[in-house]
């Protein structure tokens, strides 16, 4: 018998299941000492308090996270629910992202996108593989709420608004 586990779910059973679970929408930044990157990350999870420590998951295919992760130093930008065109923006391969779009230097240095909720900025410690994406783990050095506003969310392949009355 064999210890290698044979899988029977395929991908899209595995995406229409998972579309279930509602997600926030992030776009991650970095400044690369001449330009501004950044992709749009749906996988942002708090991991640790003690140390502070968050978790996101670019995929492989990823032509941004490549450039990104030799910078270590980056910023988590939360996005409001009026950023729905932003968002998809980042999610684009191309240089083009920044074109248009409002941001600002972070502590850091890496661009934080105004209007974004929150601003979570940070250095990558580590990184795991993990089927065609990698777990990236990075402690927080620094984090703000920008704004008071509803989140963009996805759930169910679409982008929406919360609403915390329908859920009691």
């Amino acid at each position: 018998m064999s210890d290698t586990p044979v899988s029977v779910v395929d991908s899209a059973a595995l995406r229409a299941v998972m579309s279930n679970f509602c997600t926030g929408v992030a776009v991650v930044t970095a400044w690369d000492g001449t330009q501004p990157l950044g992709f749009t990350c749906q996988s942002l999870v708090s991991v640790s308090l003690e140390p502070p420590l968050v978790s996101f998951c670019p995929a492989k295919s990823s032509t941004t996270w490549p450039r990104i992760r030799p910078l270590e130093r980056l910023c988590i930008n939360v996005l409001a629910h009026d950023q729905r065109d932003l968002c998809l923006s980042f999610a684009k391969s191309g240089a083009e992202k920044f074109d248009g779009i409002e941001w600002s230097a972070g502590g850091n240095g890496a661009p934080e996108l105004h209007g974004a909720l929150a601003y979570v900025e940070a250095n990558v410690v580590a990184e795991h593989e993990a089927g065609d994406h990698t777990i990236v783990v990075a402690e927080v050095t620094d984090l703000r709420t920008h704004v008071s506003d509803a989140p963009l969310v996805f759930f169910r392949g679409e982008f929406g608004l919360p609403d915390p009355l329908q859920a009691r």
